[in-house]
């Protein structure tokens, strides 16, 4: 990857909540640009490595197939060429040499008893709000691909607006051209993130990559099954903890979850953190934006666990229907 994309900075803001000599008192440029694109809730950017399915064959053509809705949409590779149909998955994989990873990954497995298969690629999700223009979307992925994977990953790319958030779903080859493996970890997403922003920035658009905490984003993760079942309403598995939600409200109330201590802390660490940003804006001159962030750290919402953000959505709900039970009646 190139070393710029690599050395981007990346705002630290719980640095600024130590006490003592670590404590930092410095600004940079590109630290108020962030400071103020997030306190002024500029859209952010996701990234998003999907599980399963990289490691055989027959997965990735699957996934190949799901992303071109079986021939429907374009697909674009890494040589900017159109491809569109339902054989395209395997012209790919062959064009890839992934039969030859595959071989490569069963030698290794022999040597290796009791690993799993190393991925034959790995598949990324670009995602923006809704009422982003797909066109810049895809602008900003296809800019970030050619300058991270270039002459030397093989990827394919393509545009889903068939949801509210334009997305840009992309394949990448897991094995270089010279035989290096692409290993994605948090720093590498974080990375990744920063530069989908900066990309679509360039374009235009307004756009920004803060971690959720540093947004005081306390809300559970879910794996994309099951937030795309429960967007649906048909997340077994959140039926399952609401129903048990709803046992313990009927049943004297809410017990308090083993890690609410925690992002209690955490939430406090990162108010002193945004109040810390404050005064070091203070301090610079710019009255402004510290009067900004002060406002931002002091509407930041309550931490709050899993299951209070269900019994938030319970009883909102039952609050709705005696609203059209009320209305009915009269």
């Amino acid at each position: 990857m190139p070393t710029r994309m690599s050395s981007l900075p990346l705002f630290d803001l719980i640095s600024f909540a130590r006490r003592g000599p670590g404590q930092r008192d410095r600004l940079s440029p590109a630290d108020i640009q962030h400071i103020a694109r997030t306190v002024g809730r500029t859209p952010e950017v996701m990234v998003k490595v999907l599980p399963r399915g990289t490691n055989n064959l027959a997965a990735v053509r699957r996934h190949l197939g799901y992303i071109g809705r079986q021939g429907a949409l374009d697909l674009e590779p890494d040589d900017g060429e159109t491809l569109r149909g339902k054989v395209v998955g395997d012209d790919l994989l062959a064009d890839w040499d992934l039969e030859l990873d595959a071989y490569r990954g069963r030698a290794e497995l022999t040597a290796a008893r009791g690993k799993p298969a190393p991925k034959l690629v790995h598949k990324v999700m670009f995602s923006m709000p809704a009422g982003t223009p797909p066109d810049k979307v895809l602008g900003a992925v296809q800019s970030f691909c050619r300058e991270a994977f270039a002459l030397k990953h093989r990827y394919v790319l393509a545009l889903h607006t068939d949801e509210p958030h334009p997305h840009v779903h992309v394949v990448i080859k897991a094995m270089s051209e010279d035989g290096q493996r692409l290993n994605i970890r948090k720093d590498t997403l974080r990375s990744w993130r920063a530069e989908f922003a900066r990309q679509l920035r360039a374009l235009g658009v307004p756009a920004n990559a803060t971690a959720r905490y540093v947004r005081g984003n306390t809300r559970p993760q879910k794996p994309d099954g099951i937030f795309r079942a429960s967007l649906r309403g048909q997340s077994i598995h959140m039926r399952e903890r609401a129903a048990a939600v709803a046992r313990e409200l009927a049943t004297g109330g809410l017990r308090v979850e083993p890690g609410k201590a925690t992002l209690t802390a955490t939430r406090n660490k990162l108010r002193r953190a945004w109040l810390a940003v404050s005064d070091v804006l203070v301090r610079d001159g710019q009255m402004e934006l510290a009067n900004r962030v002060k406002g931002y750290a002091e509407q930041l919402a309550p931490a709050r666990t899993e299951k209070e953000f269900l019994t938030a959505h319970l009883l909102q709900r039952s609050r709705a229907i005696r609203v059209q039970e009320r209305d009915l009646a009269r």
